[in-house]
């Protein structure tokens, strides 16, 4: 039997296990109960040994769900050995008043299920398992399984690979956190945006005073932030900070059309910035004024402004270092005087970007088994989004080559209301993963014996 249809019988049994799993909201955000966590962490583990694996870990550190480490010893000294990752915990549904259905109640849609957590990460966790079963736990390599549950908030599992770089030792990594541009496109991720968040404020006044009385003359904290903020981009909505690396990009992109629609842009609105998509969305920088504190509409008062104050995140490329972009926007801000005002600017979180290596015998291998699981030439694009643990694991096994593809999909609603999958890409996912492994072993049996 072929491996597409070894996995076609494999269907029905993975499709209601992601339903088992995507009915527990196992959020890990503060504020959200434990047990549920708990309950998706303890599924695993028994889906995991019903698929063969018998040597399974739970790692617990400080103030984070367990981690669940397991391993496949390889089925022969030479075969290489495989890190599988993923992650059980979700995004909070959010108002769930904007859901077609209950966030955790999968519900049919065509072609797939609607979930919170289903695309992200759940049905990837599915896709591990479907290649364990179609190699009836055997596969023909070594495997190292990685499934933690607080990739969504963070914790301190995010630093740890670096201090156990043993139990992460692999020669190369699957990630599978990420999917296609498009349903049907198979499509390898080639780079993260890094990520950094700063703070503005603006204080001129020791309390509000009336605007007919003092507007004109007493500075306007709020206008002096809005003129601040202008700053940040020139005339088309480019990025104007000076010394953040922007680049052509070279890979895949949506069309205008197809990226008008995922944001939900308005008819009539531009988009805003020039290059194109990739160059804007993934080889060059963002800004984005993510909040900001001022007096509300519907209660305002006939008063100047005494206080402002807006927070700023920053998306950058995926080799430019993180404190340095973040201390070129810091920069910026702290040289302006806005009406001679100055400014108050604050280093918030920073995270590095990544940009893996192609190239190698892993990378090929992958490109063989993306055109086998989809029948389809694989694209290549980045991401504006960031996988907090992919750089802990880089640096802790330097040498592996890592891999980002997966069930997911541009169009499926990732940490929006009405998230779904489809089986489509659930069960060509499934293929790939599996045709990768078997690829790779060949790989390293011909390098063996050459």
């Amino acid at each position: 039997m072929d491996l597409g249809s070894r996995v076609d019988t494999l269907m029905d049994g993975l499709t209601a296990d992601l339903k088992r799993l995507t009915a527990i909201p196992s959020v890990a955000f503060p504020g959200y109960p434990a047990e549920p966590v708990r309950q998706a962490h303890d599924l695993l583990v028994e889906l995991l040994r019903g698929a063969g694996v018998e040597r399974i870990d739970r790692l617990d550190l400080p103030g984070t769900a367990p981690v669940i480490v397991a391993d496949v010893p390889p089925p022969a000294p030479e075969a290489p050995t495989v890190l599988l990752y993923g992650h059980y915990d979700v995004q909070p549904p959010g108002d769930e008043d904007l859901w077609l259905s209950p966030p955790f109640e999968p519900t049919p849609v065509e072609g797939g299920l609607r979930a919170r957590g289903i695309a992200d990460d759940k049905a990837n966790l599915i896709v591990h398992l479907g290649v364990l079963r179609a190699y009836e736990g055997r596969p023909p390599v070594g495997l190292k399984i990685v499934l933690e549950g607080q990739e969504e908030y963070g914790s301190a599992f995010d630093d740890y690979p670096p201090t156990d770089p043993g139990r992460f030792a692999c020669d190369a990594m699957v990630i599978a956190d990420m999917g296609n541009l498009r349903p049907g496109s198979p499509t390898l991720t080639t780079g993260l945006r890094g990520a950094s968040e700063v703070v503005v404020e603006v204080r001129t006044l020791d309390e509000p005073r009336h605007s007919g009385e003092f507007g004109g003359a007493a500075p306007d904290a709020l206008l002096a932030l809005l003129r601040a903020l202008a700053t940040l981009h020139d005339v088309h909505g480019d990025v104007a900070v000076e010394g953040l690396r922007r680049e052509e990009w070279s890979g895949t992109t949506y069309t205008e059309e197809e990226f008008r629609t995922l944001a939900g842009v308005r008819e009539g609105v531009p988009l805003i910035g020039t290059g194109s998509l990739g160059e804007r969305l993934w080889s060059g920088p963002a800004v984005t004024v993510v909040g900001i504190d001022a007096p509300g509409v519907d209660h305002a008062a006939s008063a100047v402004v005494p206080y402002a104050r807006a927070k700023l995140n920053l998306r950058f490329h995926p080799e430019q270092d993180p404190r340095q972009a973040q201390g070129l926007l810091i920069t910026h801000l702290e040289s302006l005087r806005p009406f001679g005002i100055p400014l108050t600017v604050t280093a918030g979180d920073t995270g590095p970007g990544f940009e893996p290596a192609t190239g190698g015998p892993a990378y090929r291998a992958a490109l063989t088994a993306l055109r086998e699981g989809w029948g389809a030439e694989p694209a290549f694009v980045a991401s504006g989004g960031s996988i907090p643990l992919v750089n802990g694991l880089a640096a802790a096994v330097p040498g592996a080559e890592i891999l980002l593809f997966g069930a997911q999909d541009s169009m499926c609603n990732l940490h929006a209301p009405n998230e779904r999958v489809l089986f489509s890409e659930l069960r060509s996912a499934v293929i790939a993963e599996a045709a990768f492994l078997r690829e790779y072993a060949a790989t390293h049996r011909a390098g063996s014996t050459a």
